[in-house]
């Protein structure tokens, strides 16, 4: 009996630690639960501390990404507790209310803080919630262009989602994961997180197949 033939293909299989920031009702959750388990409810309670989900994405036939994915609460009360979240995350999602302008002014604290204080490779990406809101003109409250300038010039990645009816969900979590740098995973990387900020060869010795976040 003949023996199917081995793929010539390698397989890469990484993974990666992501954190949300953002103001409180800004729509974290909702956007973590219709990426991981395709769900929206209307009447999420608000996140305490943080919430720990994971998902995959197949980037193509040969390459997955697992995001291990914090969901920090928005409150202030629980502001100072951020860090121990973000420190050593691979990438972050900072969400902003396409309907409250002050949310954006958050967001862009978040990207500055960032930006001096996580992995100097993060890859961040801005993300305004709640689209579908904008079919009436009214509730606009930050217009696309202008918080795509601003994506711009602190070197963001962009998209305005929608968790309710999913659009761009998928595509914003994709992009990041495009922009991971999967050429330097390996077990000189150790865990999604680690100082190197490199993806993680699941693939390797046991050390590398450890789960969890380096919080």
């Amino acid at each position: 009996m003949a023996h199917p033939r081995a793929s010539t293909q390698s397989q890469r299989f990484a993974q990666f630690k992501l954190v949300l920031l953002g103001e409180s009702a800004v729509g974290k959750s909702s956007l973590v639960l219709r990426f991981v388990k395709d769900q929206f409810d209307d009447y999420r309670e608000s996140t305490i501390g943080a919430a720990f989900l994971t998902q995959t994405i197949a980037l193509d036939e040969t390459t997955t990404i697992k995001f291990e994915i914090w969901d920090t609460a928005g409150q202030e009360r629980y502001k100072s507790l951020a860090p121990m979240y973000y420190r050593n995350a691979n990438c972050a999602v900072v969400v902003y209310d396409i309907t409250q302008a002050s949310s954006l002014d958050k967001a862009k604290a978040w990207v500055k803080e960032l930006q001096r204080q996580a992995n100097e490779n993060i890859v961040i990406a801005l993300a305004g919630n709640k689209l579908d809101l904008a079919s009436d003109p009214s509730k606009r409250a930050v217009e696309t262009a202008e918080a795509e300038a601003y994506a711009r010039e602190a070197g963001l990645l962009f998209f305005e989602t929608s968790a309710k009816t999913a659009e761009n969900v998928k595509e914003l979590f994709t992009a990041i994961a495009k922009k991971l740098p999967l050429d330097q995973q390996g077990p000189r990387g150790g865990r999604a997180g680690g100082a190197g900020g490199r993806g993680v060869d699941l693939k390797g010795g046991s050390a590398a197949q450890q789960q969890g976040c380096n919080c």
